[in-house]
């Protein structure tokens, strides 16, 4: 078996050893009745489940680490206590049921030096599983050494036993000078211990940088709720240990194994800055806020009397209405103080809403205001653009792909909605906390920004689209013209110069009046062609669409298939709609290569559904022309549709719909 599977499996096997033993404690407790406290009880499982789970997850990722395995020796330790004390317990309910009845009860009173050994020993090798360095070793040899002697002082003493195991005869192996001497140095040597190992941490902390030094303020902050326990056990109304105590003692053992998981599975690990601020911030506001409930309660007291309630709801009322103002005063500065990278970003952006919201600065300057807030020079914005699919810059011009360059991507959400994706450095040392509240203080003005942009974006399509239709229309007069100039209009002005060639032939009379008459008409003709070149609409609609596409087909060089409904639409849905017929039909004789041509026109859901599909190659794409292009935007134009289907060697369908009404 190689070492890593010998590990785990080791590992595993230790976790079902504890949990099993936890078992049988909970079984003692429950036979030994009442002498047992709940919170005893839950304190104890919850610590033993908390340190051995993360110390489980640690040997599973990292194997070689040995704080996974400190943490999990410190839940066997914490378990044998249990299971002590509940043996101890249940042979006192039950004599004689359960052997070591005396060994079991002096170790729950001695045994307690070992509930902070593993403590002490991670806070030496924390976070890598190593000492900072070789000189190192005498600490730890004296840790051991001052643990050992208070351990056995204690258990080889003739001291009494604490409750409820008094009645209990101590070991007595040792006299009680030696005893307690050995003891006294013990205590001594495990403050010194302790001591050296906070050094080890500071020592770290100072040499490290980045990931390692964001490790050693978890653990920090963890070991913050250390004196806090012994505030609340001092403060601890009950002379057995009560709630308070057991608060305290929770959070301790459930803070620093919780601590050590993240720093060392570096889960959400750069949130401790985060953390370690919001914990100043209402640690300073409780404080704050219950010396002034008890003030102004007093002073209402003395003035009202005591016990009134008026003084009390006027306290309330009062910490009520100054908690969100106090709150924001001291959060600045906690900042101002111990982050002051934080408060100047937050100031900064504070500053451009200020601006925004009196009308002297505009929401798409927000990545701008970014970049200065974290120093990111490179930083931008880029906003998502829901009808294209893609997101685009402050201009509203489309951007199909974000730049490889920052490699840093933070997107911006409000709930489900995409609003943007911020392309800044990557952060060298993870994730930056500074920048998700950064966008977070200035979602609103992102929000904004991206409506604008899109609103932007859709009007730059529209006059895009308005520009390419007149465009079209400007060419197709164009065209009209010069096919009329160079057909009709030459043939009607080759007619007249006959006829006056005929006239002159004739000489004057009445026949010549005649003719004078015929080539004013062909002067009027000629005048109204060119007129006509400004706006045309095939003759053949005048009759419906289903005539028109009828004779466009008619004309067709191979053989074409018409399926028009007879129903009459509106005039310029109509023309678009043989338009589209006509560029769908000359395209297919041109390009398709097919026999035979399909024009359908049909009423479907209150739209007019036109599809022109031909039995080609296929493999057909709109091309930069004004062909499809053109049609596409006289199509949207109408509120209409464009679709070209085309898939190699299986021909090709173009097909438009229009709104028509029911």
């Amino acid at each position: 078996m190689d070492p890593v599977r010998r590990s785990k499996t080791l590992a595993w096997s230790l976790g079902a050893l504890i949990a099993a033993l936890v078992l049988a404690v909970l079984m003692l407790v429950a036979g030994a009745g009442e002498r047992q406290e709940f919170w005893g009880d839950a304190l104890a499982v919850v610590a033993v489940f908390t340190t051995t789970g993360v110390g489980l997850a640690i040997t599973a990722r990292q194997p070689g680490n040995r704080i996974g395995w400190l943490l999990m020796l410190n839940g066997l330790l914490l378990v044998l206590s249990g299971l002590a004390e509940g043996w101890a317990a249940y042979s006192a309910e039950h004599p004689g049921a359960l052997p070591g009845e005396r060994l079991a009860a002096v170790w729950d009173t001695n045994g307690w030096p070992l509930l902070f050994a593993a403590i002490v020993a991670l806070a030496f090798v924390f976070p890598d599983g190593r000492l900072p360095s070789r000189r190192w070793r005498p600490a730890v040899a004296l840790a051991v050494v001052a643990f050992s002697c208070t351990l056995l002082g204690g258990l080889l003493s003739g001291d009494r036993l604490d409750e409820p195991f008094e009645h209990v005869r101590p070991l007595d192996v040792l006299p009680g000078a030696t005893s307690g001497a050995l003891q006294g140095l013990g205590l001594l040597g495990m403050v010194i211990a302790f001591v050296l190992a906070l050094s080890a941490l500071v020592v770290r902390f100072r040499r490290a940088e980045g990931e390692q030094r964001t490790q050693i303020k978890w653990i920090a902050w963890a070991g913050a709720f250390i004196p806090l326990s012994i505030v609340l056990g001092t403060l601890d109304p009950s002379d057995a240990p009560g709630i308070a105590t057991f608060v305290g003692l929770v959070l301790v053992e459930i803070a620093i194994p919780g601590a050590i998981g993240v720093a060392i599975l570096r889960y959400r690990l750069y949130d401790i800055d985060r953390l370690i601020s919001a914990t100043l911030v209402y640690a300073v506001l409780t404080v704050c806020l219950g010396t002034s409930f008890a003030a102004v309660a007093l002073v209402l007291g003395i003035v009202l009397g005591g016990g009134s309630v008026a003084a009390t709801a006027a306290a309330t009322l009062a910490v009520t209405l100054a908690f969100r103002p106090l709150r924001d005063r001291v959060q600045r500065l906690v900042d101002r103080r111990f982050d002051r990278l934080r408060y100047e970003a937050n100031r900064q952006v504070d500053a451009f809403l200020a601006e925004l919201r009196e009308g002297r600065a505009q929401p798409e300057a927000v990545g701008a205001v970014l970049a200065v807030a974290v120093s990111d020079p490179s930083l931008r914005v880029f906003f998502w653009l829901p009808s294209e699919g893609q997101h685009g810059d402050d201009a509203g011009h489309p951007v199909p792909v974000l730049p490889a360059e920052p490699a840093g991507r933070t997107p911006v959400r409000r709930g489900e909605l995409h609003l943007a994706t911020i392309v800044h450095l990557p952060q060298a040392s993870g994730p930056s906390p500074l920048l998700d509240d950064l966008i977070v203080r200035a979602g609103l003005a992102i929000e904004i920004a991206r409506l604008r942009v899109e609103v932007r974006h859709q009007l730059a399509e529209v006059e895009a689209s308005r520009s390419r239709i007149v465009s079209a229309g400007l060419e197709e007069r164009r065209r009209l013209e010069r096919d009329l100039h160079d057909g009709a209009q030459q043939r009607l002005i080759s007619l007249g110069l006959e006829l006056r060639h005929a006239q002159h032939e004739l000489g004057a009379g009445e026949a010549s009046a005649t003719l004078d008459s015929v080539v004013a008409g062909l002067t009027d003709a000629i005048t109204e062609l060119r007129e006509l070149a400004s706006g045309v609409r095939p003759a053949a609609l005048d009759d419906g669409l289903a005539p028109a596409l009828e004779e466009l087909a008619a004309r067709a060089p191979i053989r074409t298939e018409v399926t028009a409904t007879s129903e009459r639409f509106s005039a310029d849905l109509e023309a678009a709609a043989y338009f589209v017929a006509s560029e769908g039909l000359t395209n297919a004789v041109k390009h398709a290569g097919g026999s035979q041509v399909r024009l359908q026109a049909r009423r479907s859901d209150g739209r007019l559904v036109l599809r022109v599909e031909d039995d080609g190659r296929g493999g057909a794409a709109p091309g930069g022309g004004s062909g499809l292009v053109g049609l596409a935007d006289r199509v949207a134009a109408l509120g209409g549709e464009l679709d070209l289907q085309s898939s190699e060697g299986r021909g090709t369908a173009l097909v438009a719909e229009f709104p028509c009404g029911q």
